[in-house]
């Protein structure tokens, strides 16, 4: 049965600190004044200026040739999918990647490929896991077309690939003539926490997209990246997904907004990650991840409460939280603030308490 969208609970008082995630971010007034007055045409037919001015400061920014904004991060992964691939072809990727536990089944419904799942600790595998799943080339086999990193991991904990170790499984896929991809939804959560400037963190990465809408605070889009060649190919995938879209400069200048002015102070949410989980750590019978960036898991088991009726407590206290992979996940963004986390700190420890 597919279930309708999710509604909040009748009665439900108002949110007042949302940890559910950054995807929940609203933008702010100076970002609503610049999509009010930015200029737009026809995006579809190549008329929108501000479109044009995003794709080439992401271009830029990621050190590829060229860009296409879409509406999302998954039709991002799916178009990139569909270019890199032929049906029937196999992609190598994470056995939490967002791609196989969050995209609905897309892969196998529309893109007709095969992921294989590699393990390895916190959403991340090594190059040795790359180089252990390399199929022999026989006709039994799939073809393997394709490498897929997370960055940041987000059921991993939102952990921070290190670029020794991205170049170690690239460098695996460049042996073996792959294509390589990384689903970049909050990269620059990662290049912040790492120190590390976008272009060296996806040198080695045939494609790459930046989500806007998590902790950038956009309202919506995304922007692939990649060679002349790939971006011109993915653009007839647009066409026919339905991505194309028409005055898209106002939702362009959005993104744009955030990345003048919102990246940097991502290392606020991290400080705020770390001070959430440093609370937590403090109430008897939680186990706490130690948070890289934004996302803060724990595993509540022991205190005797099931992880719903955790996230139906909190809702009644005015917070939203999330739950994934059977932890609780808390998630910092821009309307989160120092102060908040100490009320949900206080929150949680009253509902623990009654449990």
């Amino acid at each position: 049965m597919v279930h309708a969208p999710n509604r909040p609970p009748a009665g439900a008082p108002p949110v007042r600190i949302n940890l559910y995630s950054d995807t929940q971010t609203k933008p702010t007034p100076a970002m609503k004044a610049a999509m009010m007055e930015a200029e737009v045409g026809d995006e579809q037919h190549g008329d929108d200026p501000t479109v044009h001015a995003l794709c080439d400061k992401m271009a830029a920014l990621m050190g590829k040739e060229a860009a296409m904004f879409l509406p999302s991060g998954t039709m991002c992964n799916v178009i990139a999918i569909l270019t890199h691939c032929k049906k029937g072809d196999e992609v190598l990727a994470h056995e939490t990647s967002h791609i196989l536990h969050s995209e609905g089944g897309t892969h196998a419904a529309l893109t007709g490929v095969q992921i294989l799942p590699l393990q390895g600790a916190r959403g991340q595998f090594s190059a040795d896991a790359v180089r252990a799943a390399i199929r022999a080339k026989t006709r039994y086999a799939p073809p393997q077309q394709l490498l897929e990193v997370e960055q940041t991991a987000n059921i991993g904990g939102g952990t921070v690939w290190s670029l020794q170790q991205l170049t170690e499984v690239t460098d695996v896929a460049r042996e073996q003539s792959w294509n390589t991809h990384m689903d970049g939804a909050r990269l620059m959560n990662a290049c912040v926490a790492a120190g590390v400037a976008p272009a060296e963190m996806v040198a080695g990465f045939d494609s790459v997209w930046l989500d806007f809408t998590k902790g950038l605070g956009a309202p919506l889009g995304a922007v692939l990246c990649g060679s002349n060649e790939f971006i011109g190919q993915a653009w007839r995938w647009k066409q026919r997904l339905g991505g194309s879209m028409r005055q898209a400069g106002m939702c362009a200048a959005a993104a744009i907004h955030s990345l003048d002015h919102h990246v940097e102070r991502l290392a606020d949410d991290h400080a705020n990650a770390k001070a959430l989980a440093r609370g937590l750590r403090q109430i008897p019978g939680l186990i706490v991840e130690e948070p890289e960036t934004n996302l803060v898991f724990f595993d509540i088991a022991a205190t005797g409460i099931s992880l719903d009726a955790f996230q139906d407590q909190m809702r009644a206290q005015g917070i939203m939280i999330s739950g994934l992979g059977g932890r609780v996940r808390a998630c910092t963004h821009l309307d989160v603030t120092a102060p908040m986390i100490d009320e949900a700190l206080g929150a949680i420890r009253t509902v623990l308490a009654a449990a």
